[in-house]
């Protein structure tokens, strides 16, 4: 017995919660109940006991964290859990994980990207329509009492035939794709890498993708590589009518150039659910009828949490029970 690993005296198996004080784990009370009748969940937030100390005590014990939301994941704060070898990720996003630490370290991650990918492409879908056919503008027209004094509303475009580059063709991506093929578009990307199980055209690198493309679809994550990686030169390949949307992260686009050029008609449009400086957005966009804002509610559906909440149950079972993860995130 001596030379085994200590033993926490709880029967559950064990899964750190880390959140911000302001994040709860998700709401619903079946879900919470699930978690907490077959795992041990441990939260430092929810113990009078210093976090410091908390955390310290428990160390030993912990192989699988759960994240909740953006609550950030450095290599310091992983120093602090040496037998860390899962991390669940409740966001598809992971720019607050330090992946290349985790990566070092063996330690596997899964995100939610599975879970929320078809909702995401639904919204991407759907704000790439309401930018070409105009259709919150045309409600704004119409709400304004507009149509009895202007009659003729300006003609929008058809989705039909459009050249899409997506940015990113993982879980999300492909779904977007998927999407727009039944809509008659022709899909080429970007990625990381080529994809050897995909046939559609690929891109090296985002400006040559632009040039031979009408709407950008971005659907990457945010690392220190695509930080600001759609910028004027981008946009201008993009050509006069071409269209941006963005499900990603705000800062994939230089906003301040998105901006510049879509003030001074260097763009056709763009559909934005996130931005730079989430919740605030530049004013200069308020008034152009050919953007279509979103506040970061893209996987905001019951469905989407509740795929949610089944993927972390799957991981953490499939992980104590020794069988194969899903929505592992890619090191390559």
């Amino acid at each position: 017995m001596a030379d085994k690993e200590p033993q926490q005296p709880e029967e559950l198996p064990i899964v750190l919660v880390h959140r911000l004080p302001s994040f709860k784990i998700p709401s619903d009370s079946s879900f919470r109940d699930q978690l907490r009748s077959q795992f041990h969940m441990l939260d430092p937030h929810e113990s009078p006991e210093p976090y410091d100390s908390f955390l310290a005590r428990h160390a030993p014990f912990i192989r699988v964290l759960m994240t909740i939301g953006p609550s950030p994941v450095s290599a310091e704060f992983l120093e602090r859990l040496p037998f860390l070898e899962l991390i669940v990720a409740t966001s598809a996003g992971l720019n607050h994980i330090d992946l290349p630490a985790c990566w070092s370290r063996g330690i596997v991650v899964t995100n939610a990207s599975l879970a929320f990918a078809e909702d995401v492409a639904d919204c991407a879908v759907g704000l790439l329509i309401d930018v070409l056919r105009r259709i919150s503008a045309a409600d704004r027209f119409v709400r304004d009492r507009l149509w009895p004094v202007k009659e003729n509303y300006p003609l929008g475009f058809k989705l039909g035939g459009k050249r899409v580059g997506i940015v990113g063709l993982g879980s999300i991506g492909s779904e977007v794709a998927k999407r727009l093929l039944a809509f008659g578009c022709t899909i080429a990307y970007t990625s990381r890498i080529k994809k050897q199980s995909v046939s559609f055209p690929f891109y090296a690198n985002v400006r040559d993708l632009a040039a031979n493309s009408d709407v950008l679809v971005l659907c990457c994550a945010l690392t220190k590589e695509t930080y600001h990686m759609i910028n004027k030169d981008v946009m201008v390949a993009l050509g006069k009518d071409g269209v941006i949307i963005n499900v990603g992260r705000g800062s994939l686009i230089n906003e301040k150039e998105l901006v510049q050029c879509l003030v001074g008609g260097e763009m056709g449009g763009a559909g934005l659910d996130v931005y730079e400086n989430e919740p605030n957005v530049p004013k200069e966009l308020f008034g152009l009828d050919n953007v279509v804002l979103s506040p970061h509610c893209a996987v905001m559906t019951p469905e989407s949490f509740e795929a949610l909440d089944q993927l972390i149950v799957v991981n953490l079972k499939a992980f104590f029970s020794n069988k194969p993860l899903v929505s592992v995130v890619s090191n390559e």
